[in-house]
């Protein structure tokens, strides 16, 4: 690759071409006119062209000189806007970002957010991408998807996160389910179907978990069905037992569509989490998302 032109030589040529005079150009960039014509001469071996036709009466630019002038200008402008970028004085950059989360959150939450996002980050357009909590990461690992909202626990050392709202979580019924099969006691559990999102049964650990939870609890079946919002539907249908978000579920325990099952045990807790690359060096533009995102409430 060829050396770049540097930005005095550019400089030096762009006063020539506009004064059309060696004299007058090197004291307009504070040269003598014998180094100006110097750092033209650079100018030109470089480029492998006369830039100027020069008598002791005239100095014209050739046609690779005026073909260059628009190219230099242009050169000189971003070099100047690289310094006020620097200085703070034109403000934040463009920027796009690709949010993962779930589509239930994504929709009740981010979505609504997504003004309040981009005031907080002026320049910032932000795409969304939905899918669960194993493949958020992974996208996030593999560079799919810039960030991504998750409760998922991030033990990935090529992953990092900055802790957003405390998720809490609710073991729920439909009122004229649970008015047929009450279940207060482990062993009633034995008439229920337990709906949750895969086989690990990642939303069931947090009463099983919990203290007072009950680990030796066995259904009758385990409906796996993806997704929180698939679940509660479920559920609302009295088909089935769940663990679930209380912020998700908060309107149909409001309204008694559902009814907490045995009340009195604590379910365990997380947190939702705004995940990135470790090696992202974009962390203060999450830190700063993830400040806007706390003043506002799961929903």
């Amino acid at each position: 690759m060829s050396q770049l032109p540097s930005l005095d030589s550019l400089n030096c040529f762009a006063e020539a071409a506009r004064l059309l005079n060696f004299r007058a150009a090197a004291r307009a960039v504070g040269l003598t006119p014998a180094a100006l014509g110097q750092r033209i001469r650079q100018l030109e071996d470089q480029i492998g062209e006369r830039l100027f036709h020069r008598t002791t009466r005239s100095v014209v630019l050739t046609e690779a000189g005026l073909a260059l002038v628009p190219y230099a200008a242009r050169a000189l402008g971003s070099a100047r806007d690289c310094l006020r970028a620097g200085r703070g004085e034109v403000g934040p950059a463009p920027m796009e970002l690709v949010i993962g989360t779930r589509h239930e959150l994504g929709m009740s939450w981010l979505v609504p957010m997504l003004p309040a996002l981009r005031a907080a980050q002026p320049g910032l357009t932000v795409h969304l991408y939905f899918g669960s909590g194993t493949d958020l990461s992974l996208r996030v690992r593999t560079v799919e998807i810039d960030c991504a909202v998750s409760s998922t626990r991030i033990t990935d050392p090529k992953l990092d996160a900055v802790r957003l709202h405390e998720e809490e979580y609710v073991f729920v019924g439909a009122p004229a389910l649970l008015k047929r099969l009450p279940l207060a006691k482990a062993e009633q559990a034995r008439e229920h179907v337990l709906c949750d999102i895969n086989e690990a049964l990642p939303l069931f650990r947090y009463w099983r978990d919990a203290k007072g939870g009950i680990d030796s609890m066995q259904f009758s079946a385990i409906a796996r069905l993806g997704t929180i919002d698939a679940i509660r539907h479920r559920v609302l249908a009295g088909e089935g037992v769940a663990v679930l978000p209380a912020y998700f579920v908060g309107p149909d325990l409001k309204a008694k569509r559902l009814a907490r099952i045995m009340p009195k045990v604590r379910l365990l807790t997380d947190y939702f989490r705004l995940v990135f690359r470790a090696d992202d060096p974009r962390r203060s533009v999450y830190e700063t998302l993830a400040a806007t995102m706390n003043e506002h409430p799961l929903q």
